[in-house]
């Protein structure tokens, strides 16, 4: 087992991390909206939450390599794809040889808990220890849900449908759920509470300029 521990070892698994999401993108047919670029926004919200908690939380210096890497493959299981279960073990399995048997446990453990849909019906997952980097890469995943075109192109590639019938569908799922995720306190750490408040202002702009084509 390759277990890595220096400032290079990280970069090189995550950028195997990142090769990862290409290969399965490209297998499973998975569009642009939850592929490569999806994969590299996460990734980088992750980064910044990461570096403005672990000043107050040291602990999770021993946990970044499960933040970072949950973040940029949380996608690569989705149901909307694959069998999520399948998924999961698959990313494991490709991992194997760089992380440590318990993060891979506590990385499948995230990235099959964090999406929206299943916080709404079973709440928080209790992940002791590992509770704030479930956090971090959850709401890393919520922030790049601020996006409509993203949400735009998902429809658009899932149905096969034109923009504006992808666009009217948009803008319904903003107004029933993304604009209602700050209400509804899905955002634990400061830098998502702030962050999410510029995205979410920025949104409706974006949202209300887009009505008129539908």
């Amino acid at each position: 087992m390759k277990i890595m521990t220096t400032a290079l070892s990280l970069s090189y698994l995550i950028n195997h991390a990142f090769n990862y999401v290409i290969e399965t993108s490209n297998l499973y047919k998975i569009d642009e909206s939850h592929a490569l670029k999806h994969s590299m926004e996460v990734f980088r919200f992750a980064k910044n939450i990461y570096e403005s908690e672990v000043i107050n939380n040291p602990l999770l210096e021993q946990q970044k390599e499960i933040i970072y890497i949950s973040a940029i493959g949380h996608d690569m299981c989705d149901k909307k794809y694959m069998n999520e279960k399948e998924g999961v073990i698959k990313y494991q399995k490709y991992l194997l040889d760089y992380m440590k048997p318990n993060d891979l446990i506590i990385l499948g453990k995230i990235i099959s808990t964090m999406s929206y849909s299943k916080v709404q019906i079973n709440g928080f997952p209790d992940l002791g220890e590992y509770q704030l980097a479930y956090h971090i890469v959850r709401e890393a995943d919520l922030l790049a849900a601020y996006d409509i075109d993203r949400c735009i192109m998902y429809k658009m590639n899932k149905d096969n449908c034109e923009y504006t019938e992808a666009l009217k569908e948009a803008i319904h799922l903003f107004d029933t759920r993304v604009f209602k995720m700050r209400k509804d306190k899905l955002f634990k750490t400061n830098y998502s509470k702030k962050e999410s408040l510029k995205l979410h202002k920025k949104a409706l702009k974006n949202v209300e300029s887009l009505k008129n084509l539908i």
